[in-house]
């Protein structure tokens, strides 16, 4: 079985594989060194769920997948560079 990470822990993991995507949450699209320079670290704490490609979304007390965090998008070729 799959350890579960922390929000911070796939922040941090998004960052150091340099991956290309933007986080939309239902306010704005937000680059993940954004993301964890912002948040508290009360929400960075929460344990969640990185579906590659997809979201991440925060995982219940029971170990239930939970409230969709962020949409996972591309960013756009001319933004990459």
């Amino acid at each position: 079985m799959e350890t579960a990470l922390n929000l911070k822990q796939i922040l941090q993991k998004i960052i150091a594989d340099r991956q290309p995507i933007l986080l939309s949450d239902r306010n704005k699209d937000w680059e993940a060194p954004d993301l964890l320079t912002s948040l508290s670290e009360s929400i960075l704490s929460r344990q969640a769920h990185l579906q590659s490609g997809l979201y991440i979304a925060e995982i219940s007390e029971r170990g239930y997948l939970g409230t969709v965090l962020y949409r996972i998008k591309s960013k756009p070729v001319e933004e990459q560079c």
